[in-house]
């Protein structure tokens, strides 16, 4: 971390940022599933919402494969998803239990072949495929421009509006520590 935060630094542009909000950390979920159905929640809602739904799931069943998949689809909708994210949450649970995803299977993928996985699976977008690498595997250089609060914390550090394409340009520049980077654009846009 420690030389994530050094390389950062030394970007005139996101330094300051780094100076503000101090040392941000990254760390593997201990639960991949739990990691992966929490964005799927957290799909097209506002974090309010996906908060709540989150608690009021997790209330409900027990957020396993197993427990989701045992889980009448009706309780899932009663906790507060959709049609959609339901049949995404049990495709999901198909997906673990037939593959058996966790830390090991995806360790020595790279980044490209997990999001090749994950994104074969109905629900799972690049977004959540990226946020799955980021806070599911501790992945130290992914960069999620497909998310609205990263691109507004470029827009507040750069202070000026940029296309998703020179997003991507500038946060090179960031690698191999882009996943850092996002945890303080986050920060910046949050305030």
């Amino acid at each position: 971390m420690d030389e994530a935060i050094a390389h950062l630094r030394a970007d005139e542009t996101l330094g300051p940022c780094i100076d503000e909000h101090g040392p941000l950390s990254l760390d593997a979920a201990e639960n991949t599933f739990e990691r992966l159905v929490v964005s799927l929640l957290r799909q097209q809602v506002s974090t309010d919402a996906a908060a709540a739904i989150r608690e009021r799931l997790f209330d409900a069943v027990e957020v396993t494969p197993e427990g989701v998949l045992d889980a009448d689809p009706e309780t899932l909708r009663d906790a507060g998803l959709s049609e959609a994210k339901t049949e995404y949450v049990r495709g999901v649970a198909e997906a673990y239990q037939r593959e058996g995803y966790d830390h090991l299977y995806f360790e020595g993928m790279t980044d490209e072949a997990v999001l090749d996985e994950l994104t074969a699976i109905r629900g799972v977008g690049p977004w959540t495929g990226k946020m799955f690498l980021m806070f599911a595997l501790g992945r130290p250089d992914v960069f999620p421009v497909e998310d609205l609060g990263i691109r507004r914390g470029m827009e507040h550090v750069f202070e000026e509006d940029l296309t998703r394409g020179e997003m991507c340009d500038y946060a090179g520049e960031w690698a191999p520590y882009r996943s850092y980077a996002s945890l303080y654009l986050w920060r910046a846009y949050e305030g």
